[in-house]
Order: structure tokens, then C-alpha cells, then sequence
């Protein structure tokens, strides 16, 4: 019998990321980037999260809200983008019940005016539902020895290195500035570029959105380069 019950996000996170071409491929690869997760409606209670603070770690369930389809076959990146796994080998978007799960850092609790947790690593597009938080427990969901498949070992990080103008655009950030600059390494440097552009020889310009900013970048050999750092007008 099919079940007939409809999940109610408990929570939205609030991240640097506007669109799914900032967001890391993983969480936690991005240790210097915070985003927060609010509870909402009935669960908006201090109570719901009493104990929360004894653990370092969080997963969170959520809602893949910006894809309605689902897709029996894909091309992680992994592979190249050209090689392509059933949607169950992979951790891809396009899933029958658009359910995503992520582990973050849990790095402060905040009850009034609202309950918020603040996290880091998270690899999730800002405004997203929640629909479950558990703690992550060591002993269980640590293994050792498991084997990871074709995402067995973690991907070389590219060097970040700013233009004059795109430095002097940071300086210019009051308030702002270390935190953009420290999201802005910390997610270029994983290569955000689609698998497919990376053999091709000829430099491209890539606009990546991180908090209200559009960055322009392009990647040389194992650089990648900043060029401008813009307030995005939309």
C-alpha cells in the first residue's frame, strides 16, 4: 500500500548559496562557509532541540525543492560527466522522493528569538526545507573500512588566487570581506566548473552567486583565477 504521508519541513536553512551551481558537490568540504538552520511553525521550540549542543555533529534531511523530476540513470562528475550510474549508485538531485542528506558541523545553538542552529559545511541551496535533524553518532556512522566507489577518495583542490581589482573589490567589503573571501576559496578551489567543460582547451568565464555577489572566475592548468567580485542587481 502506498503511503499517503506528506512530509512538513521542520525547518529552512539559510546559506551562501542562491543557486545550485555555487553549491559544493558534498558537504563539508567547505569548513569555512556557515549557514543557519531556522525552525518554523510548531517546531519553532526550544524544547524540540534540548540536548542538541552535546553533539559536533548533524544530519540533515531535506528536500530537493528545485527538481520535480526523477531520473533512472546519470553522469556524476566523478566520472567525467560522461559515464553514466543509476540514480541509486549515485547522490544525485533527481530522485524519486527529492530527498537529500547532509552532515554538518554543529558550531552554535540559538533559542530566542527563534530557535537557530548555526552550522558549517553544508551543501545546500539557501532557502531550502528541512524535513529532519539528527545528530551524527560516531561509532555507528563512522566506518572505517567502507569503500566509496567511484567517489572513493576526495577530489585535488585547485588554488584561488585574486585579481587586483577583484582584491581591491574585497577590501572595499567592510564587515564582509574575510567571510566572502574565505566561501569564495573554499568553493572554487573544489572546481565547481560541469565535468564536461574541464578537457576543453579554450578559457572560459564562469559567474558563480555567493551570498549577494556574483563572482567571475576562470581556471587555468590548476588555478583558478578571480577576476571581478560584483553585487548581483537581481
Amino acid at each position: 500500500m502506498k503511503s499517503q504521508q506528506k512530509l512538513t519541513p521542520i525547518a529552512y536553512i539559510k546559506t551562501p548559496y542562491p543557486e545550485k551551481f555555487s553549491v559544493p558537490r558534498q558537504s563539508r568540504l567547505t569548513p569555512n562557509v556557515y549557514a543557519t538552520v531556522e525552525l518554523a511553525g510548531d517546531y519553532d521550540h526550544a524544547q524540540a532541540i534540548k540536548g542538541i549542543e552535546q553533539f559536533s555533529h548533524l544530519w540533515l534531511v531535506f528536500e530537493f525543492h528545485q527538481h520535480s523530476d526523477w531520473q533512472e540513470k546519470v553522469r556524476p562528475p566523478r566520472l567525467g560527466g560522461n559515464e553514466s550510474v543509476g540514480v541509486f549508485a549515485s547522490r544525485a538531485p533527481f530522485r524519486p522522493n527529492q530527498l537529500g542528506l547532509s552532515v554538518v558541523e554543529l558550531v552554535g545553538v540559538e533559542t530566542t528569538p527563534c530557535v537557530r542552529l548555526k552550522v558549517r559545511g553544508a551543501d545546500i541551496v539557501d532557502g531550502t526545507p528541512i524535513v529532519d535533524i539528527k545528530p551524527y553518532i560516531p561509532y555507528v556512522d563512522a566506518i572505517d573500512d567502507a569503500k566509496g566507489g567511484f567517489a572513493d577518495n576526495q577530489p585535488e583542490q585547485l588554488s584561488v588566487e585574486f585579481s587586483q581589482e577583484a582584491a581591491q573589490q574585497l577590501e572595499q567589503l567592510s564587515g564582509r570581506n574575510k567571510e566572502l573571501r574565505e566561501a569564495i576559496i573554499d568553493v572554487l578551489q573544489q572546481d565547481p566548473r560541469p565535468a564536461y567543460h574541464k578537457a576543453k582547451a579554450a578559457r572560459r568565464i564562469y559567474g558563480t552567486a555567493l551570498f549577494d555577489y556574483n563572482i567571475r572566475w576562470y581556471v587555468e592548468e590548476n588555478t583558478v583565477f578571480v577576476e571581478e567580485i560584483a553585487q548581483n542587481t537581481l
